[in-house]
């Protein structure tokens, strides 16, 4: 599969990495999308659950869409976070599976790690981690999960197959893929596939 990539996927990691480094440390800023309470509200997000997160668990959200407008997650469920950011639908998650319930969200930007798990102490959020590792390679055991959730991540990746395998391996037997992202449907044409800046934005 890797001879198959239309981009260099360390050069691409690379990019999203930069970018949402700024995301966590600058949330305020401006970018070419939307970000933070405004975002969660224009996506759908039940408004007393982002109500009763503080602002550094909001200010960083970038995501597209919103994973629990599909299917709300049930006490007690495993979930795993792909591309957990600073760390927003990992703490919705953990407020629909309650005490009983475990949340592990997976991202590679070190800055957002730290702010993630920073907020989720602050918060005394016992049923959430964080744990560096990439979508490709996902540090959760085999069938670990009842659902996988993922914002406008998948996207990000050059390696799709990796990821969806990841994805199926970390889930149980009859667990589900909950996600929101951005898919094209029109052909692209192969110098802008290439582009790797047009991935990011």
């Amino acid at each position: 599969m890797a001879e198959d990539l239309l981009v260099d996927h360390a050069a691409l990691r690379e990019q999203v990495r930069e970018k949402y480094r700024e995301v966590a440390a600058d949330p305020h800023r401006t970018f070419h999308f939307h970000t933070g309470r405004p975002l969660a509200a224009r996506l759908g997000y039940e408004q007393e659950a982002v109500d009763a997160l503080p602002d550094r668990a909001v200010e960083s959200f970038a995501g597209v869409g919103n994973p629990f407008s599909l299917r709300r997650l049930q006490p007690g469920e495993r979930v795993v976070d792909e591309g957990s950011g600073a760390g927003f639908d990992s703490f919705i998650a953990a407020g629909q599976v309650g005490v009983s319930g475990t949340v592990v969200g997976v991202d590679m930007t070190p800055e957002m790690l730290k702010k993630s798990t920073a907020t989720a102490d602050r918060l005394g959020m016992g049923n959430v981690e964080f744990r560096e590792g990439l979508a490709e390679q996902l540090p959760i055991e085999d069938g670990w999960a009842d659902a996988v959730i993922s914002n406008g991540v998948i996207n990000l990746c050059a390696d799709k197959k990796s990821v969806f395998e990841e994805i199926f391996r970390v889930l149980r037997p009859g667990g589900r893929l909950q996600f929101a992202d951005i898919a094209n449907g029109r052909p692209v044409p192969p110098e802008a596939l290439r582009d790797i800046d047009l991935w990011t934005g």
